[in-house]
């Protein structure tokens, strides 16, 4: 079972790609509590209320994709994979995302692909306007966050 997401965003590549793959550019749209070693073999520790997730960075292919590995954080994320796949159209950087191999469709993954999308529209008004929504400042979806 997979989540999967498509947006587009009228930033460089580059730009993108960079907001993907530094800790600044991370906690920029994702976590603040972001640290870590973002290079290939690296691990990536994301920080949340309550809890967080370790990734650990399979790929990083400049400007054409990032993968990642979920090492530690909540059951459901073990062994699951991070996948977020570029390219250049006309004016747009498209970004498809996925979150794959959950081991069911619980409860949880419907919550956490609705929190993707949110955190993806982060990204892209980060990347736009120089300011993303990350954690804590983010939406609030739930009694979940």
């Amino acid at each position: 079972m997979d989540i999967v997401h498509r947006i587009g965003a009228t930033a460089p590549i580059e730009k993108v790609y960079a907001a993907l793959t530094t800790v600044d550019g991370l906690a920029a749209w994702w976590t603040e509590d972001t640290d870590g070693d973002a290079a290939p073999g690296g691990v990536l520790r994301f920080r949340f209320l309550p809890g967080g997730f370790d990734m650990k960075v399979l790929e990083a292919e400049p400007s054409h994709r990032v993968l990642w590995e979920v090492v530690d954080g909540p059951e459901e994320w073990i062994g699951t994979r991070v996948s977020f796949d570029l390219r250049t159209e006309g004016e747009w950087t498209i970004l498809l995302f996925r979150h794959e191999g959950w081991r069911e469709q619980v409860e949880f993954m419907s919550h956490c692909s609705t929190k993707w999308a949110s955190y993806l529209l982060s990204l892209k008004k980060l990347v736009e306007t120089g300011a993303g929504e990350p954690s804590p400042n983010d939406v609030r979806i739930s009694d979940w966050h």
